[in-house]
């Protein structure tokens, strides 16, 4: 029975094949999204409506969203970046010559015109340059998104500016992470200490170089 229903939708998807791909519903890109999105979701409204007649429905999250610029036909002077923590919002919209993240891969800066990238970022440093000024902070861990319009979305999950980092608590957590990555006599302990040695050996290397 199993093999027959298999076998029947394996030749229908092949006979359909064009049909399906044309009929394939693209979601669209934020810079696609339209601007007037004051009516939201039209179907949940309706479909709201009919359950709750005297309520007023909730936002949907197309009303949230603000459409991005599209991609220009010139490389543009500056790359917008926002550099969004769960808690606040270090850079918004922010107008920069560079930025350079630290991806898993390592160092990678990003200029206007930046082909579209998404990288994990690891522990270390992240810095902001607009002319002579150079913005110092160091991240935990994150993703930075590179769109093709030259906008820059950088998620981390901590950050804080490196000139507000005590180097001697730095030193003192790094001797006692390797205290306990040599005593430690379980996986999870090892584990735990390896994680303790590899940011404060970040933290280290961004006050130092």
């Amino acid at each position: 029975m199993f093999r027959q229903v298999a076998h029947r939708l394996l030749s229908r998807s092949t006979t359909n094949h064009s049909a399906c791909a044309a009929s394939t519903i693209r979601r669209p890109y934020s810079t696609e999204v339209s601007a007037d999105a004051s009516s939201g979701d039209s179907a949940f409204v309706e479909a709201w409506k009919k359950v709750a007649p005297n309520i007023d429905p909730p936002k949907t999250p197309i009303q949230f969203m603000e459409p991005r610029p599209p991609t220009p036909s010139t490389l543009p002077s500056k790359l917008t970046v926002n550099f969004v923590l769960p808690y606040a919002a270090e850079l918004s919209k922010a107008q920069v010559d560079m930025v350079i993240v630290p991806a898993t891969t390592g160092q990678m800066g990003i200029l206007p015109g930046h082909v579209p990238t998404i990288a994990e970022l690891k522990p270390g440093l992240l810095s902001v340059h607009e002319g002579n000024d150079v913005k110092k902070y160091f991240i935990s861990s994150g993703f930075a998104f590179v769109h093709s319009n030259s906008y820059a979305d950088i998620l981390a999950a901590e950050a804080i500016p490196l000139d507000r980092i005590d180097p001697a608590q730095v030193q003192k957590g790094l001797s006692e992470f390797t205290q306990k990555l040599n005593s430690a006599s379980t996986d999870l302990d090892k584990a735990e200490a390896q994680v303790g040695v590899d940011v404060h050996s970040a933290l280290n290397s961004a006050l130092t170089g």
